[in-house]
């Protein structure tokens, strides 16, 4: 019975992360698909850039808070002992569960957004400190640049090294799973490397509303 309510679990994670706050928040306060403007992405960086900062705040922190309740789930199991590396692998399935929910969203015909936030609120579920200077990372690089995209990617690509190097985490798993992030971002970014190298990437504007 472990095994099911194991799965049931990491079910819900996915669930949960599938919750497509950009789009409802779209739809239900401002008539539109935020899939059909700007970038069609269904994240919090669409939602800043077509609907404003009263609807990419709300948007960005509950991405964040999905990823976080998500690993959270496995404390309130009582499956594994925490601490101990099976209740650190169970966090991150659950983790990764509510990312993917994120990016193929069951309740938006699975196109969703590229999980960037719901992946903070992972890692600063599982590894905070190592979390919080990637954020730094992330804030430094969009000061600088200007892109959402470039900063995000710097910041995922910085996160194993952070783990490994800086703070000499030896659990297998989460080094794997640090490494694993940086590729996730780089798959999910494709796109906007693209839009990178040929120079038409959109920079950032975070406080200025665009008519859709």
């Amino acid at each position: 019975m472990d095994l099911v309510f194991q799965i049931v679990t990491i079910a819900a994670a996915y669930l949960l992360g599938s919750i497509p706050t950009a789009v409802w928040v779209g739809i239900i306060f401002f008539g539109l698909d935020i899939r059909k403007h700007g970038s069609g992405n269904a994240g919090a960086t669409n939602t800043f850039r077509v609907l404003g900062i009263k609807a990419g705040i709300p948007v960005l922190l509950f991405d964040v808070f999905k990823g976080w309740l998500a690993v959270k789930l496995a404390d309130f199991t009582g499956f594994f002992t925490p601490a101990t590396d099976i209740y650190i692998n169970f966090q991150i399935l659950l983790g990764i569960a509510a990312v993917l929910g994120h990016i193929f969203p069951i309740y938006a015909g699975f196109k969703g957004g590229k999980g960037v936030a719901t992946l903070l609120g992972l890692v600063l579920a599982i590894q905070l400190f190592p979390a919080l200077l990637a954020m730094g990372i992330f804030c430094v690089c969009l000061l600088i640049s200007r892109y959402v995209s470039l900063s995000s990617m710097l910041s995922g690509i910085s996160f194993p090294f952070l783990v490994v190097f800086l703070f000499k985490i030896k659990i297998l798993s989460l080094i794997i799973f640090s490494v694993v992030i940086a590729i996730l971002l780089l798959f999910t970014h494709r796109k906007n490397i693209v839009r990178l190298i040929h120079g038409n990437e959109s920079k950032a504007k975070l406080f200025r509303r665009k008519k859709p």
